[in-house]
Formats: structure tokens, sequence, C-alpha cells
């Protein structure tokens, strides 16, 4: 089935081309045909006429038709006959009596064939006649003597059959010109048609057709804008969504062909093509939209035929990573939960197992009562029910590890009036009570240089008062270096190795976009104080 398709492509472009080239030679044909053969039949008469003119001006002549005398004038008109290669050379009088002819034995007869009449007036005249030798091409010219006294007619006559015969010689020469034309052409476009076939990538038409409409189909479906530019740095490709944000960036109008640096400068996409190296998740603002984008250059044949830019509102990236991170808070909270459980499970089956019936009695009665307990302190202290799960989740995980996790006796949280709110909350504690577990668990230091102390224990604060809240989270390990403070909060800083140090980034982007404050307390000593300061607005108190 491939060879067939690749067969016909072939075949198509070939035709197609050959169509062409035949259908100019056809024109070529009618053009040479009616400029060259008529130009054939002119030169031919020119030459008969030319010669009947050399004639007419010798003496000879001249004398011979004032004396009478046919002798001299048949001997000269003999040899002009034989030494040019034409039909005939006759002379006649103004009576239209022939003083030569090719057969002598006419001579002294009238002159057969008319077309003389002009030529006896003083006219020359080129015309087709039958005389005694068949058809012929005529020129007649004037004979005068010394003093212009007209004497008689010199005739100069061609075979018509030459004529004929080198009229045709030239239209075949014509045709012969053209059909090798042809069969050249039409190599040519086998040729050209095989080479169309190879850039094609081996593709029918209709699968480039079918291809280039599911590419479109594609890159109008991405829900990433989407920008690529020419070597000049023109605008070559844009998608729909890439027209989307750009008309939110109050970027109107037809972008293409135009240069990229008109449009967008802090792109870069020039550095790009000029050092081939590309750019991921760098965070530029476009008319007052935040855009997370990236840029890649375009290699074909291994070099650099353009660049290519994709990007992204932040906005929303960021309620899809919100999302991402409360379901991440949720699903850990349950994993601890489950975990502790089943270890509490594990004991009530080895209990059961050795017949200590009393004594699981009391551990499951002391346990519902710290559970009870626990729960209870917390949904007192934390009225938000989402923040509340997601501590006693913190609380069992904090357990596991062997920490201490304390939430603070004066400790209090309303529930928000906007959950957005809490989910940034719940961001911002996550990350900090996350990096104070990892600070005290485990050998060697942190993600962040602090080392591993024996006790482990962290304490949790929430403090709310008139639209403030305050979260502070303690932790009594070694702490962090001086030197290190303002370089914790960067995207990627850690001294525990790739794909770690993202915590503190996150705390600080949400401590930011909910417009509050994070420090790093100076205790004088070991063990590390973040305090967050946000607004907040209680449910009930959002109208006042």
């Amino acid at each position: 089935m491939a060879k067939k398709k690749s067969y016909s492509l072939r075949t198509t472009v070939a035709v197609m081309v050959s169509a062409v080239v035949v259908l100019v030679l056809l024109v070529l044909y009618i053009i040479f045909r009616n400029q060259i053969i008529p130009q054939t039949r002119h030169a031919l008469e020119d030459k008969a006429i030319t010669i009947a003119r050399t004639i007419a001006l010798m003496p000879l002549l001249s004398e011979g038709l004032s004396e009478g005398d046919s002798k001299g004038i048949q001997a000269y008109t003999s040899k002009i006959t034989r030494r040019n290669d034409i039909l005939f050379v006759v002379v006649m009088d103004m009576n239209s009596i022939r003083y030569s002819h090719p057969d002598a034995s006419k001579v002294g007869l009238p002159f057969v064939g008319g077309g003389q009449e002009a030529a006896l007036r003083g006219q020359e005249s080129i015309s087709e006649g039958t005389g005694t030798l068949g058809n012929s091409l005529r020129a007649f010219v004037p004979v005068y003597d010394g003093r212009g006294h007209q004497l008689g007619v010199v005739v100069a006559g061609l075979s018509m059959d030459r004529v004929q015969r080198l009229v045709r010689q030239n239209e075949w020469t014509i045709i012969a010109i053209l059909v090798s034309g042809a069969l050249f052409g039409a190599g040519g476009a086998f040729v050209l048609a095989r080479r169309i076939k190879q850039m094609m990538f081996g593709m029918e038409p209709a699968d480039i057709s079918r291809l280039l409409q599911e590419r479109s189909a594609m890159l109008e479906s991405i829900r990433e804008g989407i920008i690529a530019i020419d070597q000049e740095a023109r605008i070559t490709l844009i998608n729909m969504e890439a027209h989307r944000l750009l008309k939110a960036a109050g970027i109107n109008g037809a972008v293409v062909n135009r240069q990229i640096a008109d449009y967008w400068p802090e792109l870069r996409l020039e550095h790009v093509l000029a050092s081939g190296e590309g750019r991921q998740d760098q965070e530029l603002e476009l008319g007052g939209i935040s855009l997370l984008v990236s840029s890649l250059p375009v290699r074909v044949g291994g070099e650099i035929a353009g660049a290519i830019a994709t990007f992204r509102d932040k906005t929303e990236l960021a309620v899809l990573a919100e999302r991402l991170s409360g379901i991440s808070v949720y699903a850990d909270a349950l994993r601890a939960g489950a975990h502790e459980f089943m270890n509490k499970l594990h004991v009530i089956m080895g209990m059961t197992h050795m017949g200590l019936y009393d004594e699981l009695q009391q551990y499951i009665l002391g346990t519902a009562s710290n559970y009870q307990q626990e729960i209870g302190a917390i949904t007192r202290q934390i009225k938000d029910p989402a923040m509340a799960g997601f501590l006693l989740g913190k609380l069992s995980r904090a357990r596991e590890t062997g920490i201490e996790l304390l939430l603070t006796a004066d400790s209090y949280l309303p529930e928000s009036a906007d959950s957005q709110v809490i989910h940034e909350l719940i961001t911002i504690a996550g990350n900090l009570l996350d990096n104070a577990m990892e600070a005290l668990g485990g050998p060697g230091p942190d993600e962040h240089g602090r080392g591993v102390h024996s006790n482990k224990r962290i304490e949790l604060a929430f403090h709310y008062e008139e639209g403030r809240l305050l979260c502070e989270v303690s932790d009594n390990g070694p702490g962090i270096p001086e030197a290190l403070r303002e370089q914790i909060f960067g995207q990627g800083f850690s001294s525990k190795g790739e794909h770690r140090g993202i915590g503190l980034y996150l705390v600080r982007k949400s401590v930011d976009k909910l417009q509050g404050h994070l420090q790093i307390a100076a205790c004088g000593g070991p063990g590390t104080t973040f305090i967050v300061d946000v607004p907040y607005a209680a449910k009930g108190e959002e109208s006042q």
C-alpha cells in the first residue's frame, strides 16, 4: 500500500510538470511555426529577387535586348541558373518574348504562366505560377538601358517543390527541438518528483494535509501559549491560547511576521537564537500578567532554525498548585492517621493473642481517652475544620517519628471566611512543620544545613487578634546558621542534593500572596522559630 502511494505521488508530480512542459512547448511550436516558416519563404523570395536584380543590372542583357541577340543572354543565364541552384532564369522583351530559357527550344516563344504585367510597367513583383517547368515561385525585375528606357524583364524562378521541402525541413527541425525539450522536461519532471518526495519524507499530499490538521488541532488544544520565531526573530506561529494571553496583556491584532521584540522584549528569544541555550520556568511580566515561560531553540539538521516559547498564566498554575498542595496535605494526614491506627491494631492483636484482656481493656480506654483529649484540644483551639484535620494528621506523623509536637495552650484560630486563605495557611504551616521534623529526625543535617538534636520537640502557635493572624513554628534543633538565613527561601536551595529546597520557597510565596510577613526569630541559642504574620478574616466578621 505504501509503495503504491509513493508511486502515485511521483506520477502525479511528474504528470503535472510534464503537462506544463508540453503546454509550453505547444505554445512555442505555434509561435515558431507562425514566425520561422514564413521567414523561410521570405528568405527564398529574397534570394530569387536578389538574383533577378543582379542579372538585370548586367550590360549584357540591355545590349542583347537592344540588338535582339538572344545567344549571349541564353549562355549567361544558363551559367547563373547552374551556379545559384535555382529552377530557371528567363529574360523577355517588352512583348513577353523569351530571350533565354533552360530549354533552348523555348527561346523566341512567348512567356508562359503570366504575372509579368506589373514588371512590364516597371514594378518589381513576386508571385507563384505554373509554366513549362511546373509550379514555381517567381521574382520579376525590370531591365533598363543606360538612358533609363525599359527594355524587358528578368524572371528568376524557384521550384515550389523545393520551397515546400525547405519549409517542411524547418518545420521538422522545430518539432525535433520541441520533442527533445519535452523528453528532457519529462525526465526532469521525474527527477523533480523524486526530489520532492524525499523532501516530504516520503509522505503523500493527503498524509501531509492530515498531519498538518492534526498538528494544528494539537497546538490549539494545548493549555499553554506557544510562540515560534524564525532565524530573523520574526513570529511564525502562535496558537489560540497565546493569542488569548497576549490579548489579556493588551496586545491586539495580527502579530505573525512581526518582530517578537516589538511585543515582548523581556522574552529575549534573540538570545536563545544566538546562544542555542534554552531557559526553563522563567517568571516574566507581560502587561501586568505574571507568566511562567520556557524557551528552547529549534534545530533542523543540526542548525538553529528558530526558537519556540511556551508560557502559562502563573495565577492558573498557582490555583492548580494550591489544589494539589491541599490534596497532598490531606493525603499525608490520612496516611499518618492510618499508620498510627494500624500500629494500635497490632498492639491490640498481640495482647489478644497473649490473653492479656485486662491490660487490653486499660490500653483501649487509655488510647481512646488520649485521642478524645487530643481531638478535643485541637477542636477547642482550632475552629477551622480543614486546619484541625490537618493538625491531627501532623500530630500522628510526629508521633511516628518520635517527635513531640505541641499546640500551645493559648493558641486560637477562628474559622476563616475565605477557604483559599486556609489553603495557603495549610501550605505555610505544613511546610514549616515538615522542615522542623526533617531538622529533628534522621542522621545528618537537614536540607538547610541544620544538624540533628536528640530531644525532638516542635511547638506550634496560632494567635488571632483584630483581623490578623500570627503563626509561630519553633523547634529545639541546632538552628540555622546566620549566613544561610537569607538563602534558605530561594527556590531549590538545599544542602541535601538536587530536587529539594522547595518547602521554604513555597512558604515565602504563600506569605507574599496573603500580603503578610515572614521572619526567623533570633533565639540566642539552639533552635529555630519561624514567625508568620498575615491578614485573616474570621467567619462572621468579614463584613465588619
